[in-house]
């Protein structure tokens, strides 16, 4: 039986990420899993996985684990550029190491890996890219700003990498959800922004499960590499805006 081709996974320590490992693991493939903490991928227990510590603004980190997984499970064909940080706060209030950090994981952090695998994917003409979005990354929102901004740079990214690379047969994709359920806004520091948030999620039932977003995320996939879904943007039913 043919093996499947080897996933790679950013912020797969938890939320939506942990969800697309355990979703991409069920449908058989081989899996590098990344993030900061290491403890809670291992507790997936997920076969034919390698779970390794690194850092998304680390480039010589992302990329030694991606050739060490390539190693042992061959060439990458999907990457899910997944980690990323919500840090929600007023303009003229919030820290700027926040702005910093939020343009350095959401930004800086999904080129990393990309940059690992698109030369490879150019040269044997196949491959596929998904780029974690938001609602955030098409209308902005009260509190936002910054976050906002990380996000829009996402589809903008993702859009021209496709156009640039559309004619090697590589796919680029953007899944942009709207509320989940996912330790994201615990991030936040400022407790009133926090509650806010999730007063509103509470006016639409909740937020969407995990799983439905890894559910897009493998629609997309599944589809003949002949046919890119350039862009999904899901949200809760009752989520106005």
């Amino acid at each position: 039986m043919k093996t499947k081709p080897l996933v790679v996974i950013t912020g797969a320590s938890s939320g939506i990420g942990a969800a697309f490992a355990r979703r991409f693991s069920a449908e058989g493939h081989p899996l590098l899993l990344l993030a900061r903490r290491r403890e809670p991928m291992e507790a997936l227990a997920l076969p034919d996985t390698l779970c390794r510590s690194a850092d998304v603004t680390d480039r010589e980190a992302v990329t030694a684990a991606i050739r060490e997984a390539e190693a042992r499970y061959g060439k990458t064909d999907l990457l899910i550029n997944c980690a990323g940080i919500m840090l929600l706060g007023r303009p003229d209030t919030q820290a700027y190491d926040e702005w910093s950090r939020m343009i350095d994981v959401n930004v800086k952090g999904i080129l990393t890996g990309t940059q690992a695998v698109l030369p490879d994917m150019v040269a044997r003409r196949g491959g596929t890219v998904i780029n974690i979005s938001s609602v955030a990354g098409r209308k902005t929102y009260d509190s936002h700003g910054v976050y906002c901004g990380t996000k829009f740079a996402v589809h903008a990214i993702t859009e021209n990498f496709r156009h640039e690379t559309a004619g090697s047969n590589v796919r680029f994709i953007v899944l942009a959800p709207g509320v989940v359920e996912t330790p994201l806004v615990t991030h936040t520091t400022d407790q009133a922004i926090k509650d806010g948030y999730n007063a509103f999620k509470e006016t639409m039932g909740g937020g969407m499960q995990p799983e439905t977003i890894a559910d897009c995320a493998w629609f997309a996939y599944a589809m003949p590499q002949s046919v890119c879904v350039r862009e999904v943007v899901i949200a809760p039913t009752r989520q106005p805006e």
